[in-house]
């Protein structure tokens, strides 16, 4: 089965987009300056709703890579 990478990189504003459209993966880190992944290797099954944070973001901060098993 697929694999895929999730991570939020520098330019992340801390808008919570992410976590509006993917609760489930996604959470501002402990200063609330940047919002960080609960799971950064997710399943095709969780596909969907990260790449939805991923178009939502205003700055282009998420970032999804297909991984080999």
């Amino acid at each position: 089965m697929p694999k895929h990478k999730v991570y939020v990189t520098d330019e992340c504003i801390a808008c919570n987009a992410c976590i509006s459209v993917c609760e489930e993966n996604f959470a501002m880190n402990d200063d609330n300056t940047k919002a960080k992944v609960k799971k950064s290797i997710i399943s095709d099954k969780e596909l969907a709703k990260n790449e939805e944070a991923k178009e939502i973001c205003p700055v282009e901060a998420i970032k999804i890579e297909k991984v080999n098993d």
